[in-house]
């Protein structure tokens, strides 16, 4: 059961989002239909109310009669989102160009709507694709080198589902890794989820841990981890497991600040150890330093996702993508193996992470 709190987080933060995504769509129908000079009023108004209700109708009709018609609506709708913040970028570009070169609103308006046309199709097959990246990390006091797969972000949920699974544990076990970890936000929480969408995990040749991310905090902990529980899949909830001389440290995911330094000032593990975390949102790097932490891995950005979100979430997570070294402790942040939201990736990847780590 959710608490009077959290319910009153998601009405606020629904309430906030469906103003901001009715503001963007507005200022989306208007000023291409200013551009192409259209003006039937009932039309517009029509759109832009469809445009705003789309997803999140669709998110409620799949999660609660899911179906094909659901299904395909929902993948249509959630397309719209990134469709539609790629024309808010143009246009808005678009703005900026005016005031120095003159140009025809009408050709204009059809130049825009090729453009994020084409961009949109790039996207969308883009998002098709998960490449592989190695990372090689120097790590103190270790024993044998030791290869470590990271997956982060999956989504797995109506567009996510079993089929791409596959895809990924094929991909990981041609790597042939010591270890698997996945860090958080395995789940979408958009759209019903059933045990068979998790099977390909057992699959996985080698052991796998899991910690949760925020979307987990949105299905309900406790659905995901009976969803979980016949798997392979080790869910290490703020606990310490060690193998082959090293310790894996999974955090559950909280928005709480000092989350991280309180929950790892209660775990006891050997400082003197390789201690590797899993914590899914790139944060709190400094604790981590503090007890002895030799590497963090995390996830929750996406890289952006789509740009120019891939530039804007910098201003929200300065560690956006990529290893990093922090005077001898290194973080590591996956753009993500699946998506959000729309089936889309502009300047950013699908990644399966292959981390190499050697002795310093």
């Amino acid at each position: 059961m959710l608490s009077m709190n959290r319910i009153f987080q998601m009405i606020i933060f629904l309430s906030v989002f469906l103003a901001v995504y009715f503001a963007l769509n507005s200022y989306v129908v208007l000023k291409l239909a200013s551009l192409l000079k259209y003006q039937n009023n009932a039309v517009i108004l029509g759109l832009i109310i469809f445009f705003t209700a789309g997803f999140p109708l669709a998110t409620l009709i799949e999660r609660f009669i899911p179906n094909l018609i659901s299904r395909i609506f929902y993948t249509i709708a959630s397309t719209w989102v990134g469709v539609m913040f790629l024309l808010f970028s143009t246009l808005v570009v678009y703005e900026i160009i005016r005031f120095f070169i003159k140009i025809d609103p009408k050709i204009a308006g059809m130049t825009i709507l090729i453009f994020v046309l084409i961009i949109s199709l790039i996207s969308i097959i883009n998002a098709f694709f998960v490449v592989v990246k190695d990372v090689e990390v120097p790590i103190t006091n270790l024993k044998e080198e030791l290869s470590i797969v990271q997956l982060s972000d999956i989504h797995i949920g109506t567009i996510r589902n079993s089929a791409f699974m596959n895809k990924v544990v094929e991909k990981t076990n041609k790597l042939d890794p010591d270890v698997v970890v996945i860090t958080g936000d395995v789940v979408d929480a958009a759209s019903r989820l059933e045990p068979e969408m998790f099977s390909p995990f057992d699959k996985l040749r080698a052991r796998v841990f899991f910690v949760t991310g925020n979307h987990e905090t949105y299905e309900g902990i406790d659905n995901v981890y009976k969803l979980l529980d016949n798997s392979k899949i080790k869910i290490l909830d703020n606990e310490v497991s060690s193998f082959d001389g090293i310790q894996i440290i999974g955090i559950e995911y909280s928005e709480n600040k000092t989350h991280l330094k309180e929950k790892l000032s209660e775990l006891n593990f050997d400082k003197n150890k390789p201690a590797i975390l899993l914590y899914h949102s790139p944060s709190g790097m400094e604790y981590a330093k503090e007890y002895g932490i030799d590497l963090q891995l995390s996830g929750h950005t996406h890289a952006g996702q789509i740009f120019p979100f891939t530039l804007l979430s910098r201003i929200f997570f300065p560690k956006v993508r990529g290893l990093y070294d922090l005077d001898g402790m290194y973080l590591y942040v996956s753009p993500g193996t699946g998506t959000w939201g729309p089936y889309m990736r502009l300047g950013s990847r699908n990644e399966i992470t292959l981390l190499k780590l050697v002795k310093k």
